[in-house]
């Protein structure tokens, strides 16, 4: 094809959506937790006799009261560690626990009555940090996670060091690329990509994310904010696409075994960022084609806000996905990128600053709340009306406003992350 485009940002956009677009089975932060706990005991050599897990305080808030899929309902670290450590398949890590059957879960309970999994505080300062130390007989391991879900930095056998990397904090990394993406760069490559170089990717993630959402609207999962939203409000495309969003998530936060293709590292914010196009693709009747291209710069916007905020902080990622819900549904609807600008300038006006307070059932509501944004703001697009730069954190052009929306929930929300923990300890 002929690239309109530079061809580096190119090839970042299609890297970018090959590492995002993954598929996982429940909530990302206790299989996290799961797939260090299986890798640990994979490198003693037998099953522990003793656990030590020291995670961060936001993978705590994380895992602390969302169900761990295939335990027959269990919760919280321990949980999640005894899950990795007595039925986990480290080579199918985000799918770790995909493949645990009866015997696995007896042996997952049977491991947490008679073995001790203690929890502490990790004092690393990484906000993303996973560090599993086991123990048998006269044999120690080690194994550290850190930055995000699967991303091993430390192997230990019995003090011998197998594998070592700086973490993103210690190097200063990070993700420089996901944020150096502009929106202008994400709706020309969503106008110009061959779409072979993405098309698995995509057909995948509406896959496997419509299949859970189905799932959630047909059962009773959690609060049933999805299958509410329908009934209460009716069967219109607008209240559809929160619905059919929030019933994903009613699933997989409460023990549904269906895998998600997330983004950001998130299956919730994934199915945010998908769902919603799909259900406007479907109720417009547009092609194939534009709606994979839509999906491209809902994923992508996504990813952008997400960066400059980092894997977890006290800022809902849902409000990110639902930002690019409405600039993927702009674009569906015909919007080029002033379109598209002005929809996200318009969605971040109207919810950021939600709080992220661990994973569990009210994340389903949250979904619908940020998709509604979204879908506000596209609204107020198509209708020649936005929020400009000067009104509260908005900045004049997209890419600032972006920038001072990731400075409030990277800085100015550390202080309530620390406060949200203290008062879900509180309630342990």
């Amino acid at each position: 094809m002929l690239f309109a485009m530079d061809k580096n940002i190119y090839q970042s956009c299609v890297r970018i959506l090959e590492e995002e677009l993954v598929p996982a089975m429940g909530c990302t932060e206790p299989i996290a937790v799961a797939y260090a706990a299986a890798l640990a005991r994979d490198t003693l050599g037998a099953l522990p006799e003793a656990v030590e897990v020291a995670v961060s305080d936001s993978i705590l808030k994380n895992v602390k009261s969302v169900i761990v899929p295939n335990t027959g309902g269990m919760r919280g670290v321990p949980a999640a560690v005894a899950a990795g450590i007595a039925a986990g398949k480290t080579e199918k890590k985000l799918e770790v626990l995909s493949e645990v059957d009866d015997a696995g879960r007896r042996a997952m309970a049977a491991f947490l009555k008679e073995r001790p999994v203690r929890v502490v505080q990790s004092d690393s300062g990484c906000v993303f940090d996973i560090g599993i130390r086991v123990r048998s007989g006269g044999d120690e391991a080690f194994v550290r996670i850190s930055g995000h879900h699967t991303n091993v930095v430390h192997i230990e056998r019995n003090g011998d060091v197998r594998f070592h990397k700086q973490t993103a904090q210690e190097g200063q990394e990070g993700d420089a690329a996901k944020a150096e993406i502009s929106v202008r760069d994400i709706v020309d490559f969503a106008d110009t990509v061959d779409l072979a170089d993405v098309e698995a990717l995509l057909e995948r993630q509406i896959a496997y994310n419509t299949a859970i959402a189905r799932e959630g609207l047909k059962n009773d999962y959690g609060a049933r904010v999805g299958k509410i939203l329908l009934q209460a409000f009716g069967d219109d495309v607008h209240n559809r696409a929160k619905a059919t969003a929030a019933a994903g998530s009613d699933a997989r936060m409460n023990g549904c075994e269906l895998p998600v293709v997330i983004v950001s590292g998130s299956g919730n914010q994934g199915m945010t960022a998908s769902l919603p196009v799909v259900v406007y693709a479907e109720h417009h009747k547009i092609g194939r084609e534009r709606m994979l291209r839509a999906l491209v710069v809902s994923d992508l916007v996504t990813v952008h806000l997400k960066a400059g905020i980092g894997t977890l902080s006290a800022y809902c990622g849902a409000v990110s996905a639902g930002c690019g819900a409405g600039a993927g549904i702009c674009y569906l609807l015909g919007g080029g990128y002033d379109e598209v600008a002005h929809t996200v300038v318009n969605a971040v006006a109207i919810e950021s600053g939600v709080i992220c307070d661990g994973a569990k059932s009210s994340c389903a509501a949250k979904i619908a709340a940020a998709v509604e944004a979204g879908l506000v703001g596209m609204e107020m697009t198509r209708r020649g009306s936005e929020f400009r730069g000067g009104d509260g954190i908005l900045e004049k052009g997209v890419e600032n406003t972006i920038r001072n929306v990731s400075d409030l929930a990277r800085i100015g929300m550390r202080e309530t992350n620390e406060e949200i923990v203290r008062l879900m300890i509180k309630t342990v």
